[in-house]
């Protein structure tokens, strides 16, 4: 395959990777705040999130560091969209109040 072609390939698949990983953070955070098992579902989370991330950068990456620096970098990208498309949703959900604190 032609290697400008590959390397887009690469970063878009970054992309993908980057969304899946930062909108399954930003669904967790949003479910697993409202759960008494908290703890379970931020770490069950974390461990499916960095297992499909990780697998999809050695997919990805075959290695070959071009590939991989193209996916990091969509990686990042996606993270900056993520955050920017989901940032007014944030500010305008109701915050759960917080338990433990005293009055």
């Amino acid at each position: 395959m032609n290697e400008p072609l590959t390397l887009v390939l690469a970063c878009l698949a970054g992309a993908l990777l980057g969304a899946m990983f930062f909108g399954g953070l930003w669904w967790t955070v949003r479910r697993g705040v409202a759960s008494p098992h908290a703890a379970l579902w931020f770490m069950v989370s974390l461990l499916a999130r960095m297992s499909l991330l990780l697998a999809g950068f050695y997919f990805v990456g075959r290695g070959h560091w071009e590939r991989m620096l193209a996916c990091i970098v969509g990686f990042l990208v996606a993270r900056v969209l993520v955050t920017w498309l989901l940032l007014p949703a944030a500010l305008e959900a109701p915050r759960a109040p917080e338990a433990g604190h005293a009055p």
